[in-house]
């Protein structure tokens, strides 16, 4: 690693890290009033952060960047205001700081307190994604955190536009411009020295694909919390109703397909598979959609013919865990719903899962016994999101069990401590 690169980013962290400390002290009024700011920032100078876009979509496309991936890199007018947006929304979420979690009275008439503090110093690294630059400088804010933010090579021109026009908010907000800090050199090497300042940064959120989520998680001496990749699934069953199947299906697949909770995968019951099969692949080519399937899907594309058939390609082994993050899924018949199961705990990534099914005691069965973060009964993949959870503004959609799951915002980016308070006890 160049030792001038990891000099950057420690000085960059240490200037964080003071900035957390004051910031960590703020009130809930002048913390609101900042991320206020930030969102009238984000409107008033949008056209010169449109531009940084702009240039990094010519260079994306030039690198042959998956329609994907471009639909994450590109930011409109709309997009624009839906950050903006985003933050208000956060601001006027009650305060996460200095909640009194518990209150007790101990041993010897001790008042015991145990209260929600801020992180301290979050990281974040992310790809493509400029939009999660407001996100995150955003509910760091809020909570009394500052954050150092580490953008993808791809968005690097949009996620420093962003992150200056924030840090110029936050400071003419009365806060530390440092609070919002942004590493400005695309050296890969600075990952890996960010990863390295255990004991000055608190947390690290990777935020991306399965290979720099995997990094951090190996690699990081900070500790991490781990936003995982989304092979969600629909699986409709024997009792669903055919019209909600497929709009749901055309919904979680098609609406949005370069992100993480949209649809990868496609399970359906054999009993309904010569009706339903037909029509599901119809909305499916109809949409450009190619599906990878099992033999008995194959078949039933076969007969039907025309573009039905043409969209239809035999699946490997490797699709039933795949996030495609285009318009491709796999699709599987199975037994019933104790399949469907044992086929989405195995290949699931522990994202967004959901049953499309008029039968009640399947729908609570599913909801019970997979294993996800968010499981839905008769409703579209693609509401796992801070937003429409209404969270606010949403750092990451977390996979993982321990301090955060599914979409985190605020909350999760605080911790708690102990104040007790005593009358000169002393322990016998």
């Amino acid at each position: 690693m160049s030792q001038d690169v990891s000099l950057y980013v420690e000085k960059l962290a240490r200037g964080a890290k003071v900035a957390s400390r004051s910031l960590g002290f703020t009130d809930n009024a002048t913390r609101q009033g900042a991320v206020r700011a930030m969102a009238a920032a984000l409107r008033d100078r949008s056209a010169e952060i449109l531009d940084a876009n702009a240039e990094d979509m010519v260079d994306a496309r030039a690198q042959g960047t998956s329609e994907g991936l471009l639909d994450r890199l590109l930011l409109t007018p709309e997009r624009m205001e839906s950050m903006a947006a985003g933050l208000e929304a956060l601001a006027n979420l009650p305060d996460p700081v200095g909640q009194i979690l518990e209150h007790r009275t101990i041993n010897e008439g001790l008042d015991l307190q145990k209260v929600a503090v801020p992180l301290g110093l979050v990281a974040m690294v992310y790809e493509a994604r400029p939009n999660v630059t407001a996100d995150a400088a955003g509910i760091c804010i809020r909570t009394g955190n500052a954050c150092i933010l580490r953008g993808g090579s791809l968005a690097q021109r949009s996620c420093v536009a962003i992150a200056h026009v924030l840090a110029d908010a936050v400071y003419e907000a009365g806060l530390p411009r440092e609070a919002v800090s942004i590493i400005e050199t695309v050296d890969r090497a600075a990952t890996g020295a960010l990863m390295e300042l255990r004991g000055l940064v608190d947390v690290l959120i990777p935020r991306g694909g399965a290979g720099l989520i995997q990094r951090c998680v190996r690699e990081s001496l900070v500790p991490v919390i781990e936003t995982g990749t989304g092979n969600c699934h629909i699986y409709v069953h024997s009792s669903a109703d055919f019209d909600k199947a497929r709009a749901i299906l055309l919904n979680a697949k098609t609406q949005r397909t370069g992100v993480c909770n949209a649809a990868e995968s496609l399970l359906i019951d054999e009993e309904i598979a010569p009706s339903f099969v037909p029509v599901a692949l119809a909305d499916l080519a109809s949409a450009g959609v190619a599906v990878h399937a099992d033999e008995d899907i194959c078949a039933l594309a076969e007969a039907a013919g025309g573009r039905i058939a043409h969209a239809v390609v035999p699946a490997t082994d490797a699709d039933w865990g795949r996030e495609y993050l285009s318009l491709d899924i796999s699709a599987k018949l199975v037994s019933g719903i104790d399949e469907a199961i044992l086929h989405i705990n195995r290949y699931g990534t522990g994202h967004s899962e959901a049953i499309i099914a008029e039968d009640k005691n399947a729908c609570e069965q599913f909801l019970r016994e997979i294993d996800a973060s968010a499981v839905y009964a008769n409703a579209s993949t693609r509401f796992t999101d801070g937003g429409e959870f209404g969270l606010g503004a949403e750092i990451g959609i977390s996979t993982q069990k321990l301090h955060a799951r599914g979409p985190f915002a605020a909350q999760a980016l605080t911790t708690y401590k102990y104040e007790i308070r005593g009358t000169g006890q002393v322990r016998s």
